[in-house]
């Protein structure tokens, strides 16, 4: 039990700890050298992440934090001058109200001199205060960094050599930031730092809470499997049978629970660790990666229809089954390790489309909700019957429905994958899988899925059915019900239920009719300017930047940027569900130029735009258009994410802060409006 409980204990400490420090952005490294007799140089270097921004010492009233370098007191040495920086960049910064700061990227060297009072080795310590922010939150150095510097070989006259006493820090009051400054450097920071870490905090909350219930959801419906239901009657029993005592079977009931969570968060973080949340997000819009998941997705789903089974190597699993016959907390442990193995044809296919979803958050905590969420919805009913035993009774027998089940998922299984095909076909504008052929995919599939619960076939596995059940019979009513739904899309129904799934309207078999239904002439093509084209709701839109800004001049109106993806389905869903509105189709169609630039697109460059580029500190070729808009993004914007808009003039003044996925539409107008009127103001 000690044992048990000290790697439990361990388990949770080390997640504990992965989400209790917080990721520094900025990373320090300090290095000396002597450069006289009794003087030496220290030299501070920052390195920064992609897209952050590290502040020079110079202090902007309500602006940024400044970094500043507080030196300790001490009577062997004084500095030389102040602590120097390299000249920074100088814009605007839209976190602080679009106030001109001073800023460093990438990479930033500090400065200072010291002068020697003593021959003897002594050491300079010390803290450095500061922040640093991105397009979306700021943090604060947390906790503080702290440098030392061990000085030796110092050559004093030893009439020139100050006593140690008394301490002499006149020296240092000029360059030490006081604690005043500190403190109103702070306060004045407070106010614009705070409101976006509230927000980023709050997303990143409904973000987390989200994933855990997708997991919860989706480690029920594992639990309705065949490989992991009849476990339950089966292992409580065995705990309670082999228990002396009733509480001696609840707690082992517990602690084999407990190894189920343990186990599945542990493979979440493992998974991520090993590939890094920030590439699984990248991997989100790469044809390889979806083409291979979706190949990945119909080979479980054609497992879970009945064709073949996918089971971990026996010989392993019967070496783990084997050492859960050594009893004890260990044996538990490895219990549950082999129901992990045992079940994987069941559980995988859901783990790993939850991974995916919960990667694209880039952060640990994402992996870590969405598998406790799954774990936990897996895990309960153990400890729950193992408790009140009496409840065995109430469960359903084991038989033919567990199979159906399975083929349920396998369903669901085979119109997911269809999503990752899709996915890969828009980032190539390959027009095979247009929208007409993703919802009549999916018509079929739903179609087949409910003539399947009515029985109006059977699949390998299943078992005789002698009458349709009542949840059953109403549950194929609810699929064929969202399967005539699903008709109406093949004529540009907009299928909001299902936004952000199938390509969006424009991408359609026929666009001289997506062109004429759109228009805002009734039956007439609309004429657009030159290098204009119908966008997502038929809205008119650019989709070069340059272009965007000389017409933006020419009919002195802002330009609306959208940094949007092929394989984006947030971008889908704010233009299904936002840019839909009559009032945003307006606004952005007759009020504001249009511009989206797809990131992911991956036609290739005209010879003349191909060209190296330094992109965060690493020389690379632009090759395709989505390699282009990318780097504008990143290097201009600095941001990486998607959907992300901006308001801007022709001069690339910015009108306002950027904004991102909120399906909220008058908050959305709101933040028209506010760019719409600053443009107007500048104008007059």
């Amino acid at each position: 039990m000690k044992k048990f409980l000290s790697l439990l204990l361990a388990f949770c400490g080390l997640t504990s700890i992965i989400f209790a420090q917080p990721k520094q952005y900025v990373n320090w490294t300090f290095t000396q050298k002597k450069i006289a007799a009794d003087q030496f140089e220290l030299t501070f270097t920052a390195k920064i992440e992609p897209t952050w921004h590290l502040y020079s010492q110079i202090e902007t009233p309500d602006g940024p934090l400044p970094t500043a370098f507080e030196y300790e007191e001490s009577s062997n040495y004084k500095l030389v001058g102040k602590t120097s920086e390299p000249k920074p960049k100088e814009e605007k910064e839209p976190q602080f109200d679009n106030m001109i700061v001073r800023f460093f990227e990438n990479k930033a060297v500090f400065k200072q001199k010291i002068q020697a009072l003593t021959n003897k080795p002594f050491v300079v310590k010390g803290l450095i205060y500061g922040m640093c922010c991105n397009e979306s939150m700021c943090q604060k150095f947390s906790p503080t960094p702290e440098f030392s510097f061990s000085i030796e070989g110092a050559e004093i006259a030893a009439a020139n050599v100050i006593p140690e006493t008394p301490k002499d820090t006149s020296t240092q009051k000029d360059t030490v930031l006081p604690s005043t400054l500190k403190d109103t450097a702070i306060a004045s920071t407070e106010k614009n730092t705070n409101a976006v870490a509230a927000q980023a905090e709050k997303k990143s909350d409904l973000t987390y809470l989200a994933l855990f219930i997708a997991g919860f959801f989706g480690g029920f419906a594992a639990l309705l499997t065949p490989c992991v239901f009849p476990m339950i009657p089966m292992t409580v029993s065995f705990f309670t049978k082999q228990s002396k005592t009733r509480s001696a079977g609840i707690r082992n009931a517990f602690i084999y629970g407990l190894s189920i969570i343990a186990i599945y968060i542990a493979l979440g973080l493992g998974v991520t660790l090993i590939f890094g949340a920030d590439a699984m997000n990248k991997l989100a819009t790469n044809v390889w990666f979806n083409l291979a998941f979706f190949v990945l997705l119909v080979v479980f789903a054609i497992s879970f229809l009945g064709a073949f089974e996918i089971t971990i190597p026996s010989a392993f699993v019967n070496k783990m089954d084997a050492k859960s016959d050594r009893g004890g907390l260990l044996g538990i442990f490895f219990m549950a390790f082999t129901l992990s193995l045992v079940s994987f044809s069941c559980t995988g296919p859901i783990i790993g489309t939850l991974l995916v979803q919960a990667a694209a958050t880039g952060a640990l905590a994402g992996p870590f909700f969405g598998m406790l969420g799954f774990s936990l919805a897996l895990a309960l009913p153990f400890g729950l019957f193992a408790a009140f035993p009496g409840w065995l009774n109430t469960l359903p027998k084991s038989g033919g429905w567990l199979n159906s089940v399975k083929v349920f998922l396998g369903f669901l299984e085979l119109a997911l994958a269809m999503k990752f095909l899709s996915n890969a076909d828009l980032v190539y504008d390959a027009m095979i899988i247009t929208r007409e052929i993703f919802i009549t995919v999916w018509i079929v599939i739903f179609g087949l899925l409910g003539a399947y619960l009515m029985g109006w076939f059977k699949l390998p596995h299943d078992s005789e059915l002698k009458y349709i059940s009542v949840p059953r019979f109403f549950l194929a009513i609810f699929i064929f019900c969202f399967t005539f739904y699903l008709i109406p899309g093949l004529w540009g129904a907009p299928l909001k239920l299902i936004n952000g799934f199938p390509p969006p309207l424009e991408y359609n078999e026929n666009p001289e009719w997506f062109n004429r239904t759109t228009s805002n002439e009734k039956n007439t093509v609309a004429v657009l300017p030159e290098h204009m084209h119908n966008g997502p709701n038929g809205i008119p839109a650019f989709d070069d930047y340059y272009l965007a800004l000389e017409h933006a001049k020419k009919v002195n109106k802002p330009v609306m940027i959208d940094f949007t993806g092929k394989a984006c389905i947030n971008c889908r869903k704010m233009e299904a569900e936002v840019w839909s509105d009559p009032e945003v189709k307006r606004k952005l169609s007759e009020e504001f130029i249009l511009v989206s630039l797809y990131v992911d697109k991956k036609n290739n460059l005209p010879d003349s735009l191909q060209k190296q580029v330094d992109w965060n500190g690493v020389t690379r070729k632009l090759k395709s258009v989505g390699d282009r808009w990318s780097h504008l993004q990143n290097t201009k914007y600095a941001s990486s994410t998607q959907p992300q808009y901006w308001i801007i003039d022709g001069n690339e003044k910015h009108l306002s802060d950027s904004t991102s996925y909120d399906p909220d539409i008058k908050k959305y107008i709101n933040w028209l409006d506010k760019g719409l009127e600053k443009f107007k103001s500048k104008v007059n």
